[in-house]
């Protein structure tokens, strides 16, 4: 357990679940508080009576548990019975095909709750998603957001009023945006109290995890080149991506670059954003970019983590995150547009109605704005809407047919939806 608890918005949602058959399966980067939630999950069952067992495949004593299906149900009707129960099982990647492992306990009908957790490895994002079809919800812990980590560090006296916190104390966010990118939202790293610390528990992250997931998963003895691809891909997010150039640069092949950055995403660390676009020949469509879950780590790997000053990448990395979330439980995709003159759209939400172009600015803009390439973009689809994202204005100008927002960052990051932004409040207020 951490030293102070930071409180995680998807414990809700998994306490929720806690009443559904199906497997509650948590998935995440490492040591991003996937067993601390399942522990505040147990206390919590334990203070209604619940029955519960807790077994974690990282210690060996709880291991011959899991030999075979028949000598984990017998620990488990020894520890809770044959009436209702909850069955923790933290770090399931441990287990040599822990999907059928798992589809093989469920489909005998037991009446246990199964909430399982583990890191990103192809165990869990390929054969456990497909083995436990119908069978479980899956649940994706991240880093903390920069809304947790503002309740935290401010020992959770706005949590439900935050936009009158944003409002009255803008020097307190900005000290603490310039803070969360920075150092990002590894847990242990936000709760060390000095940058020593801090790197200290980042240093141990980023190596347990190229020494415990990718030499492992990728049976190397040296994970040079893949520590150097994470470097290379930290210093130029958000930027196109240049394979065959990137390769050359690593000593790699091809083939090898493109299963490096592949591991890259499933074990949680890089997101790859691919392009969109309507006229090939006009528009960049083979290159992606890639973005970082934790900004902090992606700091760390090129040298500046507690030491940058320039925001602007992190901020967009951010502002990328949010939107994941946002999007996360519909049939919106994100993407980002280039053209071959260089006109470029940080962001594309793409939906089957609309389209929603979003550039991002790390800056107080003063005067409603709109720069070469969104006004391209806005010309060539006319969007119903496109959005600016920036530290303060709150405005709207109207290009063609379409709305432009200037959406401050409290805006876009308290409404619930990223097309029902608190902007739109205000958009029929005489402020406007």
């Amino acid at each position: 357990m951490y030293k102070k608890l930071i409180k995680r918005n998807l414990y809700k949602d998994l306490y929720k679940h806690l009443n559904s058959k199906e497997i509650s399966l948590i998935v995440g980067p490492r040591q991003v508080g996937k067993t601390t939630l399942m522990l505040l999950l147990e206390n919590e069952l334990i203070s209604k009576k619940e029955s519960t067992l807790f077994l974690n495949l990282d210690r060996e004593a709880d291991k011959k548990y899991f030999v075979n299906q028949n000598e984990l149900i017998r620990k488990i009707q020894l520890e809770i019975g044959n009436n209702r129960g909850f069955v923790f099982i933290d770090e399931i990647q441990r287990k040599e095909n822990a999907g059928l492992f798992l589809k093989g306990i469920y489909d005998s009908n037991l009446p246990y709750k199964f909430i399982v957790s583990g890191s990103g490895s192809l165990e869990l994002k390929e054969k456990i998603h497909e083995s436990l079809v119908g069978r479980k919800k899956l649940f994706e812990l991240r880093p903390i957001s920069f809304i947790e980590f503002i309740d935290f560090k401010t020992d959770y006296k706005y949590e439900n009023k935050l936009e009158s916190f944003f409002e009255i104390e803008s020097d307190e966010i900005f000290l603490l945006l310039r803070e969360y990118l920075n150092f990002g939202g590894y847990p242990r790293v936000i709760v060390s109290d000095t940058i020593r610390e801090k790197l200290e528990v980042m240093d141990e992250i980023f190596r347990s995890y190229l020494e415990k997931d990718i030499s492992v998963l990728l049976h190397l003895h040296r994970i040079d080149a893949f520590s150097n691809l994470i470097k290379i891909s930290s210093a130029q997010i958000g930027e196109l991506f240049n394979y065959s150039k990137i390769a050359g640069e690593l000593n790699i092949s091809l083939p090898t670059l493109k299963n490096y950055l592949w591991y890259g995403e499933k074990t949680f660390i890089l997101q790859k954003l691919t392009p969109y676009f309507k006229n090939i020949k006009k528009e960049i469509v083979k290159s992606p970019v890639y973005y970082f879950y934790d900004l902090g780590l992606r700091n760390y790997s090129i040298e500046r983590f507690g030491k940058t000053d320039n925001f602007g990448l992190a901020f967009e990395n951010m502002i990328f995150n949010v939107i994941k979330e946002k999007i996360r439980w519909s049939s919106k995709s994100i993407h980002f547009w280039r053209t071959k003159e260089k006109a470029e759209v940080d962001f594309i939400i793409d939906s089957t109605q609309d389209i929603l172009p979003i550039e991002v600015k790390y800056r107080n803009l003063v005067k409603p704005t709109v720069n070469r390439s969104l006004r391209s973009f806005i010309h060539k689809y006319s969007p119903k809407r496109a959005i600016i994202v920036n530290l303060k204005l709150r405005d709207k100008i109207r290009i063609d047919n379409t709305d432009v927002l200037f959406c401050p960052l409290q805006d876009f990051l308290l409404s619930k939806e990223y097309y029902m932004l608190s902007t739109t409040r205000h958009l029929n207020s005489n402020e406007f």
